[in-house]
């Protein structure tokens, strides 16, 4: 059994902020993957659903992100799911807008509700990097991360969800570079990933 965590903060007003992209990826595994109506609990919500052979609980705490690991704790504690068989889908201001890297354990980066679930669980799950790039300066960044994503951002941010949903089973399995090439090569189909002149991405 895997545990799939969105991070993001509950109610309507963040929504759309660019701090809930991990909400918003897990909304539309859901969706894409014909998973069990969303319930209240483990200080949270939760929806069952199954991605390839594995058994899946998708997870989005709503103690506002920098209580996250509460409700982390609590579900892995309740179907028993080690932190490696855990994966959290979070904003990553460190990439730029479209990108995604998966990763094991390492740093926070400031990222609050990284802290909580490492402070909760340990450190050594997995982590679903979103790009939402930096704002430039420091000063700036609670503002950028708690704002809206801009009407601009709305067609490759759909369109990342839709890809980490599409691909989401490979996650399940375990095969993290294969999910992230895929979604990478799906994003750059579409346009919204081009070559620099060095042929780098």
């Amino acid at each position: 059994m895997r545990l799939f965590v969105g991070l993001g903060n509950p109610g309507a007003k963040y929504a759309r902020n660019r701090h809930n992209i991990g909400f918003m990826a897990v909304d539309e595994i859901a969706r894409r993957h014909g998973f069990a109506p969303w319930r209240r609990r483990f200080q949270g919500e939760t929806s069952e659903g199954t991605l390839g052979p594995e058994r899946v609980i998708l997870l989005k705490p709503t103690t506002y992100m920098n209580e996250s690991g509460r409700s982390v704790q609590e579900a892995a504690g309740f179907f028993k799911i080690a932190p490696g068989d855990v994966t959290v889908f979070h904003d990553e201001l460190e990439l730029p807008p479209a990108k995604v890297r998966v990763k094991i354990g390492g740093g926070i980066a400031g990222h609050n509700g990284l802290r909580s679930i490492s402070a909760h669980i340990g450190n050594d799950y997995r982590r679903v990097r979103l790009g939402i790039g930096h704002p430039g300066v420091k000063e700036l960044v609670h503002g950028h991360v708690l704002s809206d994503f801009a009407k601009a951002d709305n067609e490759w941010v759909a369109t990342l969800c839709e890809a980490v949903a599409e691909h989401a089973a490979l996650l399940a399995k375990g095969t993290d570079a294969t999910f992230a090439n895929r979604v990478h090569l799906a994003m750059q189909a579409k346009g919204f990933l081009t070559k620099d002149e060095n042929g780098k991405e």
